[in-house]
């Protein structure tokens, strides 16, 4: 597992700069080299992968704002 934890990092970067370049895209705004090869990347990436790298962002993403939603509006029980 820990061999494929920095390609699950490289995965999660790379979507989102495919996100970044698609929106951009939408827009009709010129994108730059490395927006096209990411963007080229990121398709050229198998399904499992894909699904590995937005279920790893949603499942942090997710636990930093339990986490954070914890921590601000937790109560603490006087003792």
């Amino acid at each position: 597992m820990s061999e494929q934890s920095p390609e699950i990092f490289d995965d999660l970067y790379l979507g989102l700069q495919a996100g970044g370049a698609l929106r951009k895209q939408r827009r009709g705004e010129e994108l730059t080299e490395q927006e096209q090869a990411a963007l080229g990347h990121w398709q050229r990436l198998s399904v499992w992968r894909k699904a590995l790298a937005v279920g790893a962002f949603s499942l942090g993403t997710f636990g930093l704002g339990f986490t954070l939603g914890g921590l601000i509006f937790g109560r603490r029980r006087a003792t």
